[in-house]
């Protein structure tokens, strides 16, 4: 990995850390359904001028219009729809260490679908980073109110609705990621984020007009649904395909690992939220696993030069 792809994964860590907050701000006020339109449809307002304007890369659209199409339903139109229906009953802990578990999901996919290799210290990496991210939950649990931490959820049919959405969603993340490897490969990453946002777009135009709040989202929740488009969506798929072409799909998902503790960080300067010990460790503990799952460690001893012949 170069320095460059590990700026733009840590850079993508925060900004979809601090979409956590824009998402429990704003979906009690627009729903799901309207809210998963606003973003793909805010972020495809926001990429496709640079897209036209600035890269001349229209053509691309036209010509890989059905993979985009895919490619927007499972990476962002079907998964903004599941997540949001989640948090109305999951706590963002629970939900987090579902989503963390795309790069799982991507991974095992890329080995029966691709043909990726699934190495030791990869799938150690991939073991790792979900229990640190599991770990990292259960503190944040165990240090909310009472009533509120993970050991106030009740496992009854909206609960068990909600898990299965996060986990239908991880699937579709996971399909998604080995889709753009497989069916897209040299489209730039400019390009696929511009057409999947439209496509998811038009996609959820009808569903997001049926199912449109009858009292209209206060300007709290108007610039929070903004964040979400233009941050969450619009730069970080840039972001975020660019990284699966350089390092691959399950190399992209693991920053599905750095999220909650990004949102951890954006917890201690936003909310003042100051984190214990045992959070430090956790973060620790999955950093060591996106190491693992990159090949960033242990790095590989280089061949020796071949002796000469006498």
């Amino acid at each position: 990995m170069k320095p460059r792809d590990l700026t733009d994964l840590l850079l993508l860590a925060t900004i979809w850390g601090a979409s956590f907050l824009f998402m429990r701000m704003a979906v009690p006020a627009f729903g799901p359904v309207a809210l998963a339109f606003v973003r793909v449809a805010g972020a495809a307002l926001f990429l496709l001028p640079l897209l036209l304007l600035l890269r001349g890369e229209a053509p691309v659209l036209r010509q890989r219009w059905r993979a985009l199409l895919v490619l927007g339903l499972t990476n962002s139109a079907l998964p903004f729809l599941l997540f949001g229906y989640a948090v109305y009953t999951l706590p963002a802990a629970l939900a987090a260490i579902f989503n963390a578990a795309t790069p799982l999901c991507t991974a095992l996919i890329a080995w029966a679908w691709l043909g990726d290799p699934l190495n030791r210290w990869r799938s150690l990496g991939l073991a790792l980073g979900f229990a640190g991210v599991a770990g990292l939950a259960l503190v944040k649990s165990l240090h909310a109110p009472a009533g509120t931490g993970l050991s106030a959820l009740q496992v009854d049919g909206p609960t068990v609705l909600a898990i299965a959405a996060c986990l239908l969603g991880t699937l579709l993340y996971g399909y998604a990621g080995n889709h753009a490897k497989r069916h897209l490969p040299g489209v730039p990453a400019m390009a696929m984020a511009a057409g999947t946002q439209l496509a998811a777009a038009l996609v959820l135009a009808l569903p997001a007009a049926l199912l449109w709040p009858a009292t209209m989202p206060g300007a709290r929740d108007w610039a929070a649904a903004a964040g979400l488009a233009v941050l969450a969506s619009g730069l970080a798929y840039i972001l975020y395909f660019r990284l699966i072409t350089r390092v691959g799909p399950t190399g992209a998902a693991s920053v599905t690992f750095l999220v909650p503790v990004s949102a951890a960080v954006w917890g201690a300067l936003i909310l003042g939220e100051l984190p214990t010990l045992p959070m430090v460790l956790g973060g620790a503990v999955i950093l060591a696993g996106t190491a693992l799952v990159l090949g960033l460690w242990p790095r590989a001893s280089k061949p020796g030069r071949p002796a000469s012949r006498t």
